[in-house]
């Protein structure tokens, strides 16, 4: 009796093993040996181990041999001789995510554009292993290395150097353009995206620092700008202060990257930057940028557009929120064929705001929560009003309790001096949900204006569009709008999921670097749950996450070699490889019969 191997080969020219247990009995007719099968085990790379090891268990106890229980014992027991369990590390996050960077071909792309060069060959690697940090456990690039080299299984890499990361990031941004643009050509094949709609938003993020970093000259982009001294007269001493002062070629102003501006995280009292973020209807992350944190958002869009112009995006039609609706926004946008849907603000009172209150209609029902309706405004634009019902009724609940609380600021200002009253009048000028609804009377006195409060209620949960598309019907305009939402969800996983702060450099490329990282681990994370969401599987990363990490990898080493076996994968794992075309990781990972050099 023994055990025999049976190998089939597929039509694609893949081959299975199957383990058999077997035994020869002799034919009398035929005059020979023949073997006969008494019981299969199912395919070699899917066995059953723990059956197996209790099949054995039970046969030695009948012969009366007791098996090893643990330790290098039974590690011999099972087949294994002269190898030792040393570790356990999670695999499956890391080794999914590796799927996918081969599979959008960054790893093909990042050698290439490292080939020629005096970068290290393991560059690849060590920027995918910043990338895997990021979506898997953020952490610093230090402690990153020490995360590559003892809490994960990073495919391909077995240990980083600091100096390594921050060497493979400076290089990073050398490439952003060429990445960005390769990436995105593999999203767009890989996922069959139809980008008729880019969605574009900022947002801002701070730094635990009280400074902010020293001015210096930028371009329009908010690079920085170099003085060009190759031409400067050696006979002559120039003042250096004159010469801090004259803007080089390019630069339109001075600004530095760490500044203070306003902080859409409440924050103003911190140095921070810009980061704007360009997305897909379907959530996927196209590009990121970076600005100094006192740049103003309107002017932004027309920078992004510029450098997607060469994309072969097609027609685009832009989408973003009431900061970007500026006339020369409009005309930019538009130039060219493209289009654009934007907010703009009710409360403005803007003549295009105020024609659309004015304007009759019947609002049509889009979905439970929203109605809009077309207004004629312009010839060469067209204005959707928006209405939601629940959001009415939170500006409703809001709007209350800003009128109490300010009737109880003002109930007893009747009996203040002239001076205190106008302090009052100052702190609450300060509070712009309070101050819209304050009246000043000839008199000096302080009242809730009733006008004011009648006016506002008539805007609750309105909202105005406006596009230069003719073709949209009126429901796509509101819905296209709504899924700007994709980008504020962008923001939050980039924030709370990926930990884009606390950022750990103080550097400006390293800051950049920084960024562009988080976007790549943002769009693996994104396609992970676009490509689960076709197949039926309503995911997100975290819950994803959840389970790919409970697929460890094993480690045996000793006299004999080095030997690492995976955890069998749970039927959610499964499923997800299935869902992204991804395969398993094998049963045996790595078999080195060759002596262990740790």
């Amino acid at each position: 009796m023994f055990v025999r191997t049976s190998t089939r080969r597929n039509r694609d020219g893949s081959k299975v093993s199957y383990l058999q247990l077997a035994h020869n009995e002799w034919d009398p007719t035929a005059k020979t040996a023949r073997t006969k099968v008494l019981y299969s085990f199912g395919r070699a790379d899917q066995l059953d181990r723990p059956a197996i090891e209790r099949l054995i268990s039970a046969l030695t106890r009948v012969v009366g041999v007791e098996p090893a229980s643990s330790g290098p014992d039974r590690a011999r027991a099972v087949g294994v001789p002269g190898l030792e369990f040393v570790e356990s590390r999670p695999l499956g996050g890391a080794w999914l995510l590796d799927g996918l960077w081969h599979r959008l071909g960054i790893d093909t792309l990042l050698r290439r554009l490292a080939a020629g060069t005096r970068r290290d060959p393991i560059v690849e690697r060590v920027l995918f292993a910043l990338v895997a940090n990021r979506a898997l456990a953020p952490s610093s690039k230090l402690a990153a290395t020490s995360w590559v080299a003892h809490d994960v299984h990073v495919p391909g890499l077995d240990a980083v150097s600091d100096d390594a990361c921050y060497r493979a990031m400076d290089w990073l941004l050398q490439v952003e353009d060429q990445l960005a643009r390769g990436v995105f050509d593999q999203v767009a094949h890989l996922l069959n995206l139809e980008v008729d709609l880019i969605f574009f938003d900022t947002t801002s993020t701070y730094f635990e620092t009280e400074d902010p970093d020293e001015p210096v000259w930028r371009d329009d982009h908010g690079r920085l700008v170099e003085h060009d001294d190759t031409h400067a007269d050696d006979g002559a001493a120039a003042d250096s202060t004159a010469d801090a002062e004259q803007p080089p070629a390019g630069a339109t102003g001075r600004a530095g990257f760490r500044s203070r501006g306003k902080s859409k995280d409440s924050r103003d009292d911190l140095p921070q930057v810009v980061v704007g973020m360009a997305v897909t209807r379907d959530g996927i992350p196209v590009r990121v940028w970076c600005w100094p944190g006192n740049t103003s958002d309107s002017p932004l869009i027309r920078q992004v557009r510029d450098e997607l112009r060469d994309w072969t995006l097609g027609k685009v039609i832009w989408v973003a929120d009431r900061g970007f609706t500026s006339a020369q926004n409009r005309r930019h946008l538009a130039a060219g064929g493209g289009g654009y849907i934007l907010g703009e603000k009710l409360r403005s009172g803007s003549a295009e705001a105020t024609a659309a209150l004015s304007r009759q209609g019947r609002y049509q029902e889009v979905s439970a929560n929203l109605r809009v309706k077309e207004v004629k405004i312009s010839e060469s634009e067209r204005f959707v009003v928006c209405h939601n019902p629940d959001a009415a009724t939170r500006d409703a609940a809001v709007r209350a309790n800003l009128v109490e609380r300010l009737e109880a600021m003002i109930s007893t200002s009747d009996r203040l001096t002239p001076r205190k009253r106008a302090e009052l009048r100052g702190v609450i000028s300060t509070k712009p949900g309070l101050n819209r609804f304050l009246r000043v009377t000839p008199g000096g006195l302080l009242r809730a204006d009733a006008a004011k409060i009648t006016a506002d209620a008539k805007l609750d949960g309105k909202y105005l569009l406006r596009t230069s598309d003719p073709h949209l019907s009126t429901e796509d305009i509101a819905l296209g709008y709504k899924q700007l939402l994709e980008v504020e969800r962008g923001w939050r996983d980039m924030k709370q999921v990926l930990d884009l702060r606390p950022v750990y450099h103080r550097l400006e490329d390293r800051i950049r670097a920084h960024v562009l990282l988080c976007w790549l681990a943002l769009l693996l994370a994104r396609i992970v749950e676009t490509r689960a969401a076709t197949a039926d599987m309503t995911t997100t990363w975290p819950r994803a996450l959840d389970q790919l990490q409970r697929l460890h990898v094993g480690t045996f080493t000793g006299p004999a070699g080095l030997f690492r076996q995976t955890t069998p994968p749970s039927p959610e794992v499964r499923r997800l490889h299935t869902a992204l075309d991804l395969a398993l990781p094998p049963r045996i990972l790595n078999l080195d019969p060759e002596p262990a050099t740790r």
